[in-house]
Order: structure tokens, then sequence, then C-alpha cells
């Protein structure tokens, strides 16, 4: 199978967690030591002296661009940042499932516990009504798309519909139709014996 995340893929994500949270501490530090200095600066200054103004100003200004930059980096950069730490901690630790079905096809992205993900849609039989369901498998939008083309028969491990490693156990041939000149899925090539798919799940 072919696996979509590492241990280094969770040590990079908490690294780049560690470098907004430093820069976010460095910023409040140095903004700490500026109010402190200009307070200092404004109490030792002589009554409605001329100096005042601009010391006041000043402050306000820097005031507002610390908030206008860290509302952002903090709500929208940070705040992916975590999320992702998340979802790997969590693919570690959760219970993971193993499924085999066709693929469909490829749907919009969409945000998933506040990261991105791709989604993949892939055809299931009910297990209460004879009905086929598309069961949609959400793809790390960091991740590279797997290969899947319409009509693959897939074996994929998931996480809460993540998708964690994946397998093409068979490919859906194409060839150019001869009446509208479009291409139709004919037929299935296993690419693996059933021999060897018993043998690898023991």
């Amino acid at each position: 199978m072919i696996k979509l995340y590492s241990d280094e893929d969770y040590w990079n994500a908490v690294v780049q967690r560690r470098r907004i949270l430093g820069l976010f501490f460095a910023l409040c530090g140095a903004y700490l030591a500026f109010v402190i200095a200009t307070f200092a600066y404004f109490v030792s200054l002589p009554y409605e002296d001329p100096n005042q103004g601009w010391v006041r100003w000043t402050t306000y200004g820097v005031t507002a661009v610390l908030i206008c930059f860290l509302f952002p980096y903090m709500g929208i950069k940070f705040k992916r940042s975590n999320s992702y730490c998340k979802m790997l901690r969590f693919i570690s630790v959760g219970l993971k499932e193993c499924s085999v079905a066709p693929f469909a096809e490829i749907d919009d992205w969409t945000t998933r516990d506040g990261v991105d993900v791709n989604v993949a849609n892939f055809t299931v039989r009910g297990a209460k009504r004879d009905e086929t369901m598309i069961r949609a498998i959400y793809v790390d939008g960091e991740k590279e798309y797997p290969p899947f083309r319409p009509g693959d028969t897939v074996r994929f491990v998931s996480q809460g519909n993540l998708l964690i490693a994946y397998e093409i156990l068979s490919r859906a041939e194409t060839e150019l139709s001869e009446e509208n000149g479009t291409e139709e899925i004919v037929v299935e090539t296993v690419l693996k014996t059933a021999g060897e798919t018993a043998a690898e799940e023991k």
C-alpha cells in the first residue's frame, strides 16, 4: 500500500506551529517593552507638555498595527496549522478502517476540521438497503492526489473518512467509442491475482 503520511509529517507540522507561536510571543514581548518604555517616558513629562500628544498617538498607532496583524495571523495561519497538527495527532492514535470500493469521481475540495481536503467519491453497497451509495473520502490538500480513474477498484485505509493509505487493485481500461468519439470504460484489468492479494492480507 502507498502511505500518505510519515513520522516526519507530524514533526514538520509541530515545528511550523512552534515557529508561528514563537513570532507571536516575540511580537507581544516587543510590544510590552514598547508600552512600558513609552509609559515611563510619558509619566516623566511635565504637566501638559507638548510631547504628550505624539507619545499617545504613537502608542495608538503601534497598537492598531499590531492588532491588525495578529488578528489574521493567529485567526487564520495559526488556526490552520494547529488544526493540521491535531489531525496528524489523531491519525496516530485513532481507529482505522480498511475498505475496497470502486472509485467514482473527484468532487470539489472542502474544509474538514479546519483542514483543506479534496474529496474522492467511491461507490459502495448499502448494508441495510440493496442500493448503491456514494461514500466521500477526504484526501489531504497538502498531499498529491492519488492517480485514481473512474472505475478503478481501490483498497484504502481511512480514519474518520480521511485517506491514510491506498492500493489500486484493478485499473479501468478505456477505449475510444466509434459512435460518438468519447472514451468509455470497457473492461477492468486486474493488477494482482487473488492469490497475491490473499497472501498480502495474511
